[in-house]
């Protein structure tokens, strides 16, 4: 029952904060223009850009009420999303001024958020061996990369994920709902209450963000998604894993980790610099090809869904 209230308690309340904060984004005039210079920039008419601060007071104020833990595992959790959401919301501010914000600071916030996951205990430790049983630890600084790796990627593939009306907050809630599944299935509850929160803080904000949208979460909210999704799979679907369901939150993610694998090489190749934007990924390239906006995201959330119903297989497979 504590999944059903904090699943319909996080929808709720950002179905009753969102319509305030579009009212509050076009009060201060905190809004994304149209750029018709920027070609990652879609939309016609300014929007606004507050999203983020429900996704985020959402989902703790969600949490906290119905699991009243306060240990130092969740403050720290609690204090490293707030730094990604704090850096976030500067470089949305600086967006909406018609700046960018360098990318230095905020990749140093972003690592530093990830490295106090990391010393909380919230890390890829190692992998049990499926031919002898045996647990295989890793060395100590094989872990930190990797999981400050996991971290740091996840985050940055859900906020390049954000570029088109409901595609983001659909991702991330497809994803939600099968690492709850694999959460209960590891009978780890607090990952699940994550997860299932996030389902309905993203429910909650579709309503506003489906084509055409009326309110944006930008990098705020993307990389606050990002990066609690990151902590829900290496807290959850990542512990106690064996080689092959290893694969599980890879697959769980796997539309916006392949995406951008795909738009790394791509700039590599053509000798552009990886951290500068463009309209490499996949929504871009649809809707170059004349896919609509609706078209996009549709297609998109069933191949995410077909690849979260292969890690769901591969779970129920034990393997």
């Amino acid at each position: 029952m504590n999944f059903f209230f904090a699943f319909i308690f996080s929808l709720l309340i950002m179905l009753f904060i969102t319509p305030k904060l579009i009212q509050l984004a076009y009060k201060t005039n905190y809004l994304e223009k149209p750029q018709l210079d920027n070609e990652r920039k879609i939309h016609n008419k300014a929007k606004p850009y507050l999203a983020g601060v429900g996704l985020f007071f959402s989902f703790w104020i969600t949490y906290f009420i119905i699991n009243r833990i306060y240990n130092n595992k969740i403050l720290i959790i609690l204090l490293s999303s707030f730094l990604i959401f704090i850096i976030g919301m500067i470089d949305d501010t600086y967006k909406i001024r018609g700046k960018d914000l360098k990318a230095f600071p905020k990749m140093f916030f972003q690592l530093l958020a990830c490295a106090l996951v990391y010393s909380a205990n919230v890390k890829f430790a190692g992998f049990t061996n499926p031919f002898d049983g045996s647990y295989v630890l890793l060395p100590t600084w094989l872990q930190f990369l990797l999981t400050i790796c996991w971290l740091f990627g996840v985050t940055t593939v859900i906020n390049f994920t954000d570029g088109i009306d409901g595609l983001a907050g659909g991702i991330t809630c497809i994803s939600s709902c099968t690492l709850f599944i694999v959460a209960l299935f590891k009978n780890d509850i607090s990952s699940a209450l994550m997860a299932i929160i996030l389902v309905g803080i993203c429910l909650g904000y579709l309503k506003y963000n489906k084509f055409p949208s009326k309110i944006l979460m930008g990098d705020s909210g993307a990389t606050f998604l990002g990066f609690i999704l990151g902590i829900i799979s290496l807290d959850g679907a990542f512990k106690q894993v064996t080689v092959i369901s290893i694969f599980i939150p890879i697959l769980v993610l796997g539309l916006p980790i392949f995406d951008n694998i795909f738009v790394i090489f791509k700039r590599l190749s053509e000798g552009r610099p990886i951290y500068i934007g463009d309209a490499s990924q996949i929504h871009f390239r649809l809707l170059a090809k004349g896919f609509t906006q609706k078209q996009v995201v549709y297609l998109l959330y069933l191949a995410s869904a077909c690849l979260n119903l292969t890690a769901i297989l591969l779970l129920l497979l034990k393997i």
